[in-house]
């Protein structure tokens, strides 16, 4: 009966999960019916599981309509969380089921089938189901997935389905452990009857029942089987007994055991035991090879009691680790062998063992028999021997790989030592503190008893510099010598670069003096390493040890002897600096000196520009006075001839007489004009006159301008200005002379640009004078447009011409000081204006330049600052 109701269980219960799937299929249908939501929500929340309804578009984008609180109870997650973001469902499914999980919805969308999965999910606080998922996917118009479902808990018949399968496993095993033929025989050996289902029996059962174990089984056989039936009728007891039997698949072993099953009959259960007999020999073989393994493993292994430690068993390779023969172990414990170097480490592995019952890989020391010691991983587990509870152990020895790797850090310290060593001399230039701090960090690393420094010189001998030294031993610092056999016999051993070493300092050659000095400082073992400046020996790097003779290694003989190269870089470094002290002295002085000279010249420069200023605004203002009276002359002739059209008469005045000068001969002798009568003079000599005196004018005014500007600064009044208003000014003033050159001005500047920064004056200043520049250099009849627009922040203004073009090196160099005018190479007065224009656009903030256009004529540009809001509003 219960395997029955195992069985109906599951059906029931899926059977219950497809009712519901309908349910909530049909309540996505347009005619559900509004009454019936309170079923479905009375369903959902009776539901050991979740409904959903999922709209998924062409784009995988997922919107969510409808989740049910189930889904509190099956994912730990409120339904607002899973509607904001369904990704996280995906990320509690199983790592091992997200494949099929992904594939089912593949083929789901593919065929258009009802989508069915089951699989594991683990929520939030860790616990591990097991759901079921159905769906049926719609299509919707728009080519949209709309996925009506339910997700159920099966957790409960996942476990069931699981106990059940352990169930039958056990049965089935038990079954199979069942002899596979059972006879019922008579006391004088008739088969009676028998069940061979599933058995490998070459006869039928009709050849079988009625007839005689004679008649079918070897004699021997035969025999032993009747001595059995008789045994178990006799003594109503279990009666068994093995034999062979030929078959098609070679000879097998049986195993058959007899019962009583009825007035003088057997029920004998027969089993084929060939595969057991082979797995005790191949057992057999196993413990035969673990046996090899124990004894020919390259690791120590032991077997000892957990109490005691006592020792039960060693193998070959822990005789060879401790020193100590097998027999000398067996018997003995570890403490009796003192192979702990530590005893606490034994407690502390009991304490291991007793709670977890095994370690791996713990790092213990242990003593050899020699009383070496060695470092080892132990692994070890708990096993019952003959119910003695035991320590398996397996040493691997690690003392070479610690000592390699005691080695690396002895090389990580020397390699830091000597780059901080090498910062220290490349940031310091005190040598004595580069010294100090070297020998203090070298006995440090060495665990030296001493480490000190020593200088030779030829006239003062031998002196230490720097030393280091335990407080136990007496010091050299201060310590030096003149003697000449004990500084030559020291000089020896050290003048062909070679590296000293002296392990025991008894045992060396040397003379007395220099013993009784190792006395003195109770030197037991030395290591020297020359101090070379090029191929002279300035001194020596020395450690020394007082407690006891020592090994040097070689990495700290390396260690010294790159110190003493950086102590060498540092004394030469030290001696540059020093003759580099002398030579800034010197070059301070020459400095000073040259520095008075450059101030003595600066003063006279001084005086230069002040003659410049008083000679340039004397002569300016004369050469202005002058020309304003020949232009006010010139001007009174040519309104005088308004009404002649050919030469105007001019009467000379008398011209003073000059008595310091007297006239050459050829003069004197020459006729003399009468000063009353007229000249005739041409009107276009005037005009050209006129003009010649406005350009040296405009000239003198521009040259006191800039005057001024380098002098005192150039003076902006800067206020918010309409661009437009200032050039319908600007253009007033200039319509005489463009009506003067017939030339035309086009302006395409928008009214509603906004304001400018600007100093409306100077600004005028320049859009005259480049205007008046395409006149001064085009023939008559030049044509000018006049835009302008906003570029990032500023407002750019361009005036183009179709006048004659420029270079690009004219271009560039227009607007520089000085620059000549094109058409006249003695004229300056363009150049000047064009370098005031610069000065007063590079005033407001803004740039200007020219652009020589690739057909005909230049365009000029300039940009200014738009006006901000601060400043607009300003009173």
């Amino acid at each position: 009966m219960a395997m029955i109701a195992l069985n109906i269980m599951p059906i029931a219960y899926i059977s219950k999960g497809l009712r519901v799937d309908e349910i909530v299929k049909s309540a996505y249908k347009p005619d559900f019916q509004p009454e019936n939501i309170t079923l479905l929500e009375t369903i959902a929340a009776n539901l050991p599981g979740m409904i959903f309804q999922i709209l998924q578009g062409q784009d995988d984008s997922v919107f969510i309509p409808y989740i049910s609180f189930g889904c509190k109870y099956l994912y730990e997650l409120e339904p607002e969380a899973i509607q904001a973001d369904f990704q996280v469902l995906y990320k509690l499914i199983h790592p091992q089921d997200i494949k099929a999980f992904a594939e089912s919805i593949a083929v789901c969308r593919t065929t258009f089938t009802p989508w069915h999965w089951e699989g594991r999910i683990i929520t939030p606080s860790g616990k591990l189901k097991w759901i079921q998922g159905t769906s049926q996917p719609e299509l919707q118009a728009n080519g949209d997935f709309l996925w009506n479902g339910l997700v159920m808990d099966i957790t409960d018949r996942k476990q069931a389905e699981e106990k059940l399968q352990e169930s039958e496993a056990r049965y089935k095993a038990i079954l199979d452990a069942i002899p596979d033929l059972m006879f019922r025989i008579s006391r004088d050996g008739e088969y009676l009857d028998l069940k061979s289902e599933g058995a490998n029996v070459t006869l039928s059962r009709e050849e079988i029942v009625g007839k005689h174990v004679q008649e079918l089984l070897p004699s021997d056989v035969a025999a032993i089987s009747q001595v059995a039936i008789a045994k178990t009728l006799d003594s109503g007891t279990l009666q068994t007994c093995e034999y062979q039997l030929p078959t098609p698949l070679g000879i097998r072993n049986y195993e058959a055991r007899l019962v009583v099953s009825g007035e003088d009959e057997v029920l004998a259960i027969v089993r084929d035991i060939t595969d057991q007999k082979q797995g005790e020999v191949a057992l057999q073989n196993l413990a035969q090879k673990f046996a090899k393994a124990f004894s020919c493993s390259p690791d120590s292994i032991t077997i000892s009691t957990l109490q005691e430690g006592r020792f039960i068993e060693v193998n070959d390779s822990f005789v060879k680790l401790s020193g100590y023969e097998r027999d000398e172990a067996i018997g003995k414990t570890s403490f009796e062998l003192n192979l702990w170097v530590d005893d606490r480490d034994r407690l502390n592995l009991l304490q291991q063992l007793q709670g977890t019952g095994v370690v791996r890989n713990l790092e213990f020391e242990f003593r050899q028999k020699s009383g070496e010691i060695i470092t080892t991983l132990l692994s070890a587990e708990v096993i019952d021997l003959d119910g003695i509870p035991s320590i398996l152990a397996v040493h691997h020895d690690i003392t070479e790989r610690k000592q390699v790797e005691a080695q690396f850090r002895l090389c990580a310290q020397r390699d830091r030592l000597l780059a901080e060593t090498l910062v220290r001399i490349r940031s310091s230039l005190n040598l004595e503190q580069i010294l100090q701090t070297t020998v203090t960090e070298v006995r440090q690393f060495l665990q030296a008893d001493r480490v000190f420094i020593s200088l030779n010189n030829a006239n003062l001998g031998i002196r230490t510099l720097a030393e280091s030294v335990d407080p136990k031993y007496p010091s050299v610092s201060g310590w030096s010598t003149n003697d000449e056999a004990y500084l030559k016999e020291v000089r020896n051993l050290l003048k062909d670069n070679f590296v000293r070493v002296f392990e025991d300092i008894t045992q060396m050659t040397v003379s007395p003096k220099v013993k009784a000095h190792c006395q003195k400082f109770q030197t037991k073992a030395s290591l020297a390493v020359p101090i070379m400046l090029g191929d002279e020996l300035f001194g020596a790097l020395i450690a020394n040890q007082c407690s006891g003779s020592r090994h040097w290694l070689p990495i700290e003989i390396d260690l010294l002897q790159q110190m003493s190269e950086q102590v060498a870089i540092a004394i030469q470094q030290s001696q540059i600096c020093q003759k580099l002290a002398e030579l800034n002295t010197n070059l301070e002085h020459q400095v000073e000196e040259r520095t008075a000279q450059l101030e003595q010249k600066m003063q006279e420069v001084e005086k230069l520009h002040r003659v410049k200023d008083v000679v340039l605004h004397t002569v300016a203002h004369d050469l202005r006075t002058s020309v304003m009276g020949n232009l006010m002359v010139l001007k009174n002739l040519l309104n005088q001839g308004q009404g002649s059209r050919g030469a105007i008469t001019a009467s000379l005045s008398p011209l003073p007489p000059i008595p310091s000068a007297p006239l050459p001969l050829s003069h004197a002798q020459s006729p003399i004009p009468n000063p009353q009568s007229p000249i005739p003079i041409s009107r276009s000599i005037i005009e050209r006159m006129i003009q010649g005196n406005d350009r040296q004018l405009t000239m003198i005014n521009s040259l006191l301008e800039i005057n001024s500007c380098e002098k005192q600064g150039l003076e902006i009044k800067l206020e918010p200005v309409q661009l437009s208003t200032l050039l319908g000014g600007t253009f007033a003033e200039l319509e005489p002379i463009l009506t003067q050159n017939q030339a035309t001005l086009k302006n395409l500047v928008p009214a509603d640009l906004p304001l400018v920064m600007a100093d409306g004056t100077k600004l005028q200043k320049v859009l005259a004078n480049l205007i008046t520049h395409g006149l001064q250099n085009n023939p008559p009849g030049l044509n000018f447009t006049l835009n302008a627009t906003v570029e990032a922040g500023m407002i750019r203004t361009q005036i183009q011409d179709d006048g004659v073009g420029m270079s690009k090196v004219e271009c560039d160099r227009l607007f520089d000081l000085h620059v000549r005018d094109p058409q006249d190479c003695c004229s300056t007065s363009i150049g000047l204006k064009m370098y005031l224009c610069r000065k007063f656009i590079k005033a407001h903030g803004g740039e200007i330049g020219v652009i020589s256009n690739r057909k005909r004529g230049l365009t000029f540009w300039f940009t200014l600052p738009l006006a901000t809001s601060s400043a607009t509003n300003r009173p």
